[in-house]
Protein backbone atom coordinates (compact mmCIF):
# COMPACT_ATOMS: atom_id res chain seq x y z
CA UNK A 1 0.00 0.00 0.00
CA UNK A 2 3.18 2.41 1.08
CA UNK A 3 4.60 1.72 -2.97
CA UNK A 4 1.50 2.18 -4.47
CA UNK A 5 1.41 5.60 -2.62
CA UNK A 6 4.80 6.45 -3.47
CA UNK A 7 4.20 5.97 -7.17
CA UNK A 8 1.39 7.94 -6.89
CA UNK A 9 3.36 10.95 -5.95
CA UNK A 10 6.00 10.38 -8.53
CA UNK A 11 3.95 10.12 -11.07
CA UNK A 12 1.71 12.97 -10.19
CA UNK A 13 5.12 15.16 -10.09
CA UNK A 14 6.29 14.48 -13.36
CA UNK A 15 2.91 14.85 -14.45
CA UNK A 16 3.00 18.21 -13.52
CA UNK A 17 6.90 18.91 -14.95
CA UNK A 18 5.45 17.78 -17.97
CA UNK A 19 2.47 20.24 -18.47
CA UNK A 20 4.83 22.88 -17.45
CA UNK A 21 7.67 21.97 -20.03
CA UNK A 22 4.84 21.57 -23.11
CA UNK A 23 3.33 25.06 -22.04
CA UNK A 24 7.25 26.92 -22.21
CA UNK A 25 7.42 25.04 -25.21
CA UNK A 26 3.92 26.64 -26.80
CA UNK A 27 4.25 29.67 -25.00
CA UNK A 28 7.80 30.66 -26.31
CA UNK A 29 7.86 28.50 -29.95
CA UNK A 30 7.70 30.24 -33.26
CA UNK A 31 4.31 28.68 -34.29
CA UNK A 32 2.34 30.22 -31.28
CA UNK A 33 -0.50 31.88 -33.28
CA UNK A 34 -0.17 34.70 -30.81
CA UNK A 35 0.92 38.13 -32.28
CA UNK A 36 4.69 38.05 -30.71
CA UNK A 37 6.45 40.83 -32.39
CA UNK A 38 7.02 42.66 -29.00
CA UNK A 39 8.74 39.35 -27.32
CA UNK A 40 10.62 39.06 -30.60
CA UNK A 41 12.15 42.33 -30.34
CA UNK A 42 12.97 42.08 -26.77
CA UNK A 43 15.36 38.69 -27.38
CA UNK A 44 18.73 40.32 -28.19
CA UNK A 45 18.22 42.47 -25.35
CA UNK A 46 17.44 39.74 -22.89
CA UNK A 47 19.79 37.65 -24.04
CA UNK A 48 22.44 39.96 -23.66
CA UNK A 49 21.05 41.12 -20.17
CA UNK A 50 21.04 37.31 -19.13
CA UNK A 51 24.13 36.03 -20.38
CA UNK A 52 26.24 39.00 -18.73
CA UNK A 53 27.34 39.68 -14.74
CA UNK A 54 27.06 42.60 -13.33
CA UNK A 55 30.12 42.89 -11.37
CA UNK A 56 32.76 43.35 -13.50
CA UNK A 57 34.59 46.57 -14.67
CA UNK A 58 32.65 48.68 -16.29
CA UNK A 59 29.23 46.85 -15.93
CA UNK A 60 26.28 48.85 -16.86
CA UNK A 61 28.38 51.48 -18.06
CA UNK A 62 29.91 52.43 -15.00
CA UNK A 63 32.86 54.31 -14.94
CA UNK A 64 36.60 52.44 -14.18
CA UNK A 65 38.66 53.93 -12.38
CA UNK A 66 42.41 53.24 -12.18
CA UNK A 67 44.27 52.96 -9.07
CA UNK A 68 46.85 55.26 -8.30
CA UNK A 69 49.82 53.03 -8.75
CA UNK A 70 48.84 52.21 -12.44
CA UNK A 71 48.22 56.35 -13.20
CA UNK A 72 51.60 56.44 -15.20
CA UNK A 73 51.48 53.60 -17.24
CA UNK A 74 47.76 54.51 -17.72
CA UNK A 75 49.05 57.64 -19.38
CA UNK A 76 51.45 55.85 -21.38
CA UNK A 77 48.79 53.74 -23.12
CA UNK A 78 46.72 56.88 -23.21
CA UNK A 79 48.96 57.95 -25.74
CA UNK A 80 48.33 55.19 -28.07
CA UNK A 81 44.18 56.02 -29.40
CA UNK A 82 43.96 58.96 -27.11
CA UNK A 83 41.54 57.14 -24.57
CA UNK A 84 41.78 55.29 -21.54
CA UNK A 85 43.37 52.02 -23.01
CA UNK A 86 43.97 50.77 -19.33
CA UNK A 87 40.59 51.12 -18.52
CA UNK A 88 38.99 49.97 -22.07
CA UNK A 89 41.00 46.45 -21.64
CA UNK A 90 39.44 45.84 -17.95
CA UNK A 91 35.76 45.89 -19.51
CA UNK A 92 34.51 42.98 -21.05
CA UNK A 93 33.98 43.08 -24.85
CA UNK A 94 29.80 42.70 -24.59
CA UNK A 95 29.61 44.46 -20.89
CA UNK A 96 26.08 45.61 -20.00
CA UNK A 97 24.77 48.55 -20.63
CA UNK A 98 21.76 50.69 -19.08
CA UNK A 99 18.64 50.66 -21.03
CA UNK A 100 18.67 54.85 -21.19
CA UNK A 101 15.57 54.55 -23.84
CA UNK A 102 12.74 56.99 -22.93
CA UNK A 103 9.71 55.50 -21.68
CA UNK A 104 7.91 55.71 -24.47
CA UNK A 105 10.70 54.46 -26.48
CA UNK A 106 10.76 51.07 -24.25
CA UNK A 107 7.02 50.47 -24.68
CA UNK A 108 6.87 50.79 -29.01
CA UNK A 109 6.13 47.10 -30.65
CA UNK A 110 7.26 47.42 -33.99
CA UNK A 111 5.85 45.55 -37.48
CA UNK A 112 7.56 42.22 -38.90
CA UNK A 113 8.30 43.88 -42.12
CA UNK A 114 11.09 45.97 -40.71
CA UNK A 115 13.83 46.04 -43.68
CA UNK A 116 17.07 44.31 -42.80
CA UNK A 117 20.34 46.08 -42.29
CA UNK A 118 24.16 45.62 -43.26
CA UNK A 119 26.29 47.38 -40.65
CA UNK A 120 29.57 48.86 -41.76
CA UNK A 121 32.26 50.13 -39.59
CA UNK A 122 35.72 51.44 -40.76
CA UNK A 123 38.60 51.13 -38.61
CA UNK A 124 42.22 52.19 -38.91
CA UNK A 125 44.74 51.26 -35.69
CA UNK A 126 42.05 50.60 -33.65
CA UNK A 127 42.36 49.49 -30.24
CA UNK A 128 41.26 45.66 -29.93
CA UNK A 129 38.59 46.33 -27.06
CA UNK A 130 37.07 49.16 -28.54
CA UNK A 131 37.04 47.83 -32.11
CA UNK A 132 35.29 44.29 -30.96
CA UNK A 133 33.30 45.81 -28.33
CA UNK A 134 31.50 47.82 -31.14
CA UNK A 135 31.30 44.69 -32.75
CA UNK A 136 29.77 42.13 -29.93
CA UNK A 137 27.08 45.42 -28.98
CA UNK A 138 25.68 44.77 -32.60
CA UNK A 139 24.87 41.59 -32.85
CA UNK A 140 24.40 41.28 -28.74
CA UNK A 141 21.62 44.06 -29.42
CA UNK A 142 20.13 43.60 -33.12
CA UNK A 143 17.07 41.60 -33.29
CA UNK A 144 18.52 38.29 -35.93
CA UNK A 145 16.19 38.62 -38.63
CA UNK A 146 17.37 42.30 -38.99
CA UNK A 147 20.78 42.11 -38.87
CA UNK A 148 22.26 40.39 -42.17
CA UNK A 149 25.85 40.90 -42.08
CA UNK A 150 28.74 43.30 -40.89
CA UNK A 151 31.20 44.48 -42.61
CA UNK A 152 34.40 45.70 -41.16
CA UNK A 153 36.52 48.12 -43.29
CA UNK A 154 40.23 48.38 -42.24
CA UNK A 155 42.04 51.58 -43.81
CA UNK A 156 45.41 50.15 -44.11
CA UNK A 157 45.98 49.49 -40.18
CA UNK A 158 49.46 48.86 -39.46
CA UNK A 159 48.91 46.58 -36.28
CA UNK A 160 49.29 43.27 -36.30
CA UNK A 161 46.15 42.09 -33.65
CA UNK A 162 44.48 43.76 -36.94
CA UNK A 163 45.45 41.16 -39.44
CA UNK A 164 45.23 37.07 -39.20
CA UNK A 165 43.78 37.35 -34.85
CA UNK A 166 41.02 39.85 -36.14
CA UNK A 167 40.49 37.15 -39.26
CA UNK A 168 40.37 34.55 -36.89
CA UNK A 169 38.04 36.05 -33.88
CA UNK A 170 35.38 37.28 -35.82
CA UNK A 171 34.89 33.40 -37.91
CA UNK A 172 34.04 32.63 -33.89
CA UNK A 173 30.91 34.93 -34.14
CA UNK A 174 27.35 34.11 -34.64
CA UNK A 175 26.90 36.38 -37.39
CA UNK A 176 28.49 36.74 -40.61
CA UNK A 177 31.29 39.47 -40.08
CA UNK A 178 33.14 40.21 -43.61
CA UNK A 179 36.76 41.90 -43.26
CA UNK A 180 37.74 44.37 -46.27
CA UNK A 181 41.25 45.46 -46.59
CA UNK A 182 42.51 48.73 -48.21
CA UNK A 183 45.31 48.61 -50.44
CA UNK A 184 46.53 52.24 -48.98
CA UNK A 185 45.20 54.38 -46.62
CA UNK A 186 42.00 55.96 -47.80
CA UNK A 187 39.81 57.96 -45.49
CA UNK A 188 36.69 57.46 -43.85
CA UNK A 189 34.16 58.35 -46.39
CA UNK A 190 36.27 55.95 -49.63
CA UNK A 191 36.26 53.33 -46.71
CA UNK A 192 32.45 53.54 -45.89
CA UNK A 193 31.75 53.84 -50.14
CA UNK A 194 33.96 50.12 -50.25
CA UNK A 195 32.40 48.25 -47.36
CA UNK A 196 28.89 49.79 -48.91
CA UNK A 197 29.48 48.37 -52.49
CA UNK A 198 30.04 45.02 -50.49
CA UNK A 199 26.64 45.00 -48.71
CA UNK A 200 23.74 42.78 -48.89
CA UNK A 201 21.05 44.21 -46.83
CA UNK A 202 18.37 46.54 -47.58
CA UNK A 203 19.63 49.09 -45.87
CA UNK A 204 23.49 50.46 -44.96
CA UNK A 205 24.32 51.33 -41.24
CA UNK A 206 27.51 53.06 -40.58
CA UNK A 207 28.71 52.97 -37.58
CA UNK A 208 32.33 54.29 -35.67
CA UNK A 209 34.90 51.71 -34.28
CA UNK A 210 35.10 52.77 -30.61
CA UNK A 211 30.69 53.21 -30.03
CA UNK A 212 28.31 50.75 -28.38
CA UNK A 213 24.82 50.10 -29.27
CA UNK A 214 22.48 50.02 -26.44
CA UNK A 215 18.67 47.95 -26.42
CA UNK A 216 16.44 48.92 -29.06
CA UNK A 217 18.72 51.10 -31.13
CA UNK A 218 18.08 49.71 -34.07
CA UNK A 219 14.66 49.29 -34.61
CA UNK A 220 13.70 53.27 -34.64
CA UNK A 221 16.21 53.74 -37.49
CA UNK A 222 15.18 50.97 -39.52
CA UNK A 223 11.00 52.03 -39.07
CA UNK A 224 12.03 55.23 -40.43
CA UNK A 225 13.50 54.00 -43.54
CA UNK A 226 10.59 52.12 -44.07
CA UNK A 227 8.25 55.07 -43.82
CA UNK A 228 10.42 56.45 -46.20
CA UNK A 229 13.00 54.95 -48.30
CA UNK A 230 14.73 57.95 -49.01
CA UNK A 231 15.78 59.40 -45.25
CA UNK A 232 18.88 58.95 -43.98
CA UNK A 233 18.43 58.77 -40.17
CA UNK A 234 21.17 59.30 -37.11
CA UNK A 235 20.17 57.63 -33.53
CA UNK A 236 20.74 60.09 -30.04
CA UNK A 237 24.33 59.86 -29.66
CA UNK A 238 25.20 59.00 -26.05
CA UNK A 239 28.85 59.42 -24.60
CA UNK A 240 31.45 56.90 -23.62
CA UNK A 241 34.28 59.17 -21.48
CA UNK A 242 37.25 58.39 -22.67
CA UNK A 243 38.90 58.69 -19.70
CA UNK A 244 36.72 56.35 -17.17
CA UNK A 245 34.19 54.65 -20.24
CA UNK A 246 31.49 55.37 -18.02
CA UNK A 247 28.40 55.79 -20.26
CA UNK A 248 26.65 59.04 -20.14
CA UNK A 249 23.04 58.85 -21.54
CA UNK A 250 22.95 62.15 -24.07
CA UNK A 251 19.75 64.29 -24.70
CA UNK A 252 16.68 64.06 -26.91
CA UNK A 253 16.54 67.30 -27.32
CA UNK A 254 19.52 68.81 -28.92
CA UNK A 255 20.73 67.70 -32.50
CA UNK A 256 23.73 68.36 -35.16
CA UNK A 257 24.08 71.77 -36.91
CA UNK A 258 26.96 74.10 -37.62
CA UNK A 259 27.41 77.65 -36.62
CA UNK A 260 28.36 80.10 -39.19
CA UNK A 261 32.15 79.25 -39.19
CA UNK A 262 31.11 75.52 -40.34
CA UNK A 263 32.14 74.04 -37.10
CA UNK A 264 29.54 71.22 -35.91
CA UNK A 265 27.87 71.64 -32.59
CA UNK A 266 24.88 69.97 -30.52
CA UNK A 267 21.83 72.66 -31.07
CA UNK A 268 18.52 72.90 -29.46
CA UNK A 269 15.52 71.33 -31.27
CA UNK A 270 13.61 74.13 -32.91
CA UNK A 271 10.44 75.66 -31.18
CA UNK A 272 8.76 74.97 -35.06
CA UNK A 273 10.20 70.75 -34.00
CA UNK A 274 8.34 70.51 -30.71
CA UNK A 275 5.43 71.99 -32.04
CA UNK A 276 5.19 69.42 -35.30
CA UNK A 277 5.62 66.64 -32.66
CA UNK A 278 2.85 67.87 -30.23
CA UNK A 279 4.80 66.81 -27.39
CA UNK A 280 6.05 63.29 -28.13
CA UNK A 281 9.52 63.17 -27.78
CA UNK A 282 9.78 59.71 -29.29
CA UNK A 283 9.25 61.03 -32.87
CA UNK A 284 11.78 62.09 -35.09
CA UNK A 285 13.17 65.34 -35.46
CA UNK A 286 13.96 66.79 -38.54
CA UNK A 287 17.67 67.53 -38.87
CA UNK A 288 20.06 68.41 -41.95
CA UNK A 289 22.84 66.86 -40.37
CA UNK A 290 24.58 64.48 -38.50
CA UNK A 291 27.63 64.10 -36.15
CA UNK A 292 29.81 64.80 -38.82
CA UNK A 293 32.62 67.78 -39.65
CA UNK A 294 32.49 69.99 -42.21
CA UNK A 295 35.74 68.70 -44.79
CA UNK A 296 35.52 71.77 -47.81
CA UNK A 297 34.55 74.24 -45.56
CA UNK A 298 35.32 77.13 -48.35
CA UNK A 299 33.22 75.79 -50.92
CA UNK A 300 30.50 75.16 -48.95
CA UNK A 301 30.39 78.46 -46.86
CA UNK A 302 30.28 80.07 -50.75
CA UNK A 303 27.12 77.71 -51.69
CA UNK A 304 25.64 78.20 -48.32
CA UNK A 305 25.87 81.28 -47.42
CA UNK A 306 24.53 83.08 -50.73
CA UNK A 307 21.26 81.16 -50.24
CA UNK A 308 18.50 83.22 -48.47
CA UNK A 309 16.59 79.86 -47.48
CA UNK A 310 19.55 78.99 -45.15
CA UNK A 311 19.69 82.11 -43.01
CA UNK A 312 15.89 82.68 -43.02
CA UNK A 313 15.48 78.66 -42.02
CA UNK A 314 18.30 77.43 -39.77
CA UNK A 315 19.47 80.47 -38.28
CA UNK A 316 16.65 81.16 -36.10
CA UNK A 317 17.55 77.77 -34.49
CA UNK A 318 19.68 80.15 -31.86
CA UNK A 319 16.87 81.46 -30.28
CA UNK A 320 15.66 78.83 -28.47
CA UNK A 321 16.50 76.74 -25.27
CA UNK A 322 18.60 73.57 -24.94
CA UNK A 323 19.82 70.97 -22.78
CA UNK A 324 23.00 70.09 -23.74
CA UNK A 325 25.00 67.42 -21.76
CA UNK A 326 28.13 67.11 -24.51
CA UNK A 327 28.89 71.04 -25.21
CA UNK A 328 31.89 72.57 -23.80
CA UNK A 329 31.10 76.03 -22.30
CA UNK A 330 33.10 79.24 -21.36
CA UNK A 331 33.24 81.86 -18.86
CA UNK A 332 33.78 85.17 -20.89
CA UNK A 333 35.15 89.00 -19.96
CA UNK A 334 31.12 89.89 -20.29
CA UNK A 335 30.43 87.06 -17.22
CA UNK A 336 28.42 84.83 -19.40
CA UNK A 337 28.68 81.38 -19.53
CA UNK A 338 28.60 80.51 -23.34
CA UNK A 339 28.71 77.93 -25.99
CA UNK A 340 29.02 79.36 -29.51
CA UNK A 341 26.11 82.19 -29.41
CA UNK A 342 24.03 80.63 -26.75
CA UNK A 343 24.23 81.89 -23.35
CA UNK A 344 22.90 80.30 -19.86
CA UNK A 345 20.03 82.31 -18.92
CA UNK A 346 17.81 82.66 -16.27
CA UNK A 347 14.91 85.30 -15.83
CA UNK A 348 12.97 84.83 -12.41
CA UNK A 349 14.13 83.42 -8.81
CA UNK A 350 14.30 79.84 -8.79
CA UNK A 351 13.62 79.53 -12.73
CA UNK A 352 15.06 77.47 -15.10
CA UNK A 353 18.72 77.68 -16.40
CA UNK A 354 17.94 77.91 -20.31
CA UNK A 355 20.14 78.70 -22.92
CA UNK A 356 19.44 81.81 -25.73
CA UNK A 357 20.97 83.99 -27.89
CA UNK A 358 23.72 86.11 -26.13
CA UNK A 359 22.49 89.56 -26.14
CA UNK A 360 26.02 90.93 -24.23
CA UNK A 361 23.79 93.15 -21.72
CA UNK A 362 24.03 90.94 -18.72
CA UNK A 363 21.06 91.06 -16.76
CA UNK A 364 19.68 87.48 -16.69
CA UNK A 365 22.49 86.42 -18.46
CA UNK A 366 25.39 87.33 -16.05
CA UNK A 367 27.53 85.28 -13.65
CA UNK A 368 30.23 86.47 -10.81
CA UNK A 369 32.70 83.61 -10.44
CA UNK A 370 34.23 83.16 -7.17
CA UNK A 371 37.67 81.64 -7.40
CA UNK A 372 37.94 81.19 -3.76
CA UNK A 373 34.44 79.69 -3.66
CA UNK A 374 34.43 78.15 -6.58
CA UNK A 375 30.46 79.44 -6.98
CA UNK A 376 29.15 80.97 -9.76
CA UNK A 377 26.57 83.70 -8.31
CA UNK A 378 23.96 84.58 -11.03
CA UNK A 379 23.58 88.70 -9.77
CA UNK A 380 20.38 89.31 -10.65
CA UNK A 381 18.55 86.52 -8.36
CA UNK A 382 21.48 86.66 -6.11
CA UNK A 383 21.45 82.52 -6.02
CA UNK A 384 24.22 80.53 -6.97
CA UNK A 385 24.55 77.89 -9.98
CA UNK A 386 23.96 74.38 -8.92
CA UNK A 387 23.48 70.66 -9.46
CA UNK A 388 20.37 69.28 -11.91
CA UNK A 389 17.44 68.02 -9.72
CA UNK A 390 15.96 64.65 -9.48
CA UNK A 391 12.83 66.37 -11.58
CA UNK A 392 15.38 66.84 -15.05
CA UNK A 393 18.76 65.58 -14.61
CA UNK A 394 20.07 67.59 -17.60
CA UNK A 395 19.15 71.03 -16.52
CA UNK A 396 21.01 72.67 -14.35
CA UNK A 397 19.30 74.80 -11.42
CA UNK A 398 19.75 77.63 -9.07
CA UNK A 399 19.45 77.58 -5.07
CA UNK A 400 20.47 79.83 -2.71
CA UNK A 401 23.96 79.89 -1.99
CA UNK A 402 25.08 77.29 0.97
CA UNK A 403 28.51 76.37 -0.28
CA UNK A 404 27.80 72.74 -0.89
CA UNK A 405 30.23 70.40 -3.58
CA UNK A 406 27.56 71.05 -6.05
CA UNK A 407 27.74 74.15 -6.06
CA UNK A 408 31.31 74.31 -6.81
CA UNK A 409 32.58 74.92 -10.00
CA UNK A 410 36.15 74.65 -11.60
CA UNK A 411 36.90 76.56 -14.54
CA UNK A 412 40.41 75.54 -16.14
CA UNK A 413 42.37 77.40 -18.41
CA UNK A 414 40.68 80.64 -17.74
CA UNK A 415 41.71 84.24 -19.18
CA UNK A 416 39.46 87.06 -18.91
CA UNK A 417 40.43 90.17 -21.16
CA UNK A 418 38.68 93.34 -21.54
Amino acid sequence: MRRFVYCKVVLTTSLVWVLVDVFLLLYFSECNKCDDRKDRSLLPALRAVISRSHEGPGEMGKAVNIPKDDQEKMKELFKINQFNLMASDMIALNRSLPDVRLDGCKTKVYTDDLPNTSIVIVFHNEAWSTLLRTVHSVINRSPRHLLVEVIMVDDASERDFLKKKLENYVRTLEVPVRILRMEQRSGLIRARLRGAAATKGQVITFLDAHCECTIGWLEPLLARIKEDRTAVVCPIIDVISDETFEYMAGSDMTYGGFNWKLNFRWYPVPQREMDRRKGDRTLPVRSGSAAERAKSSTRTTDAWLKSGWMISKISSISYHQVQNSSAVFSYTADKEIRTDDLCLDVSRLNGPVVMLKCHHMRGNQMFEYDAERLTLLHVNSNQCLDMPSEEDKMVPTLRDCNDSRSQQWLLRNMTLSV
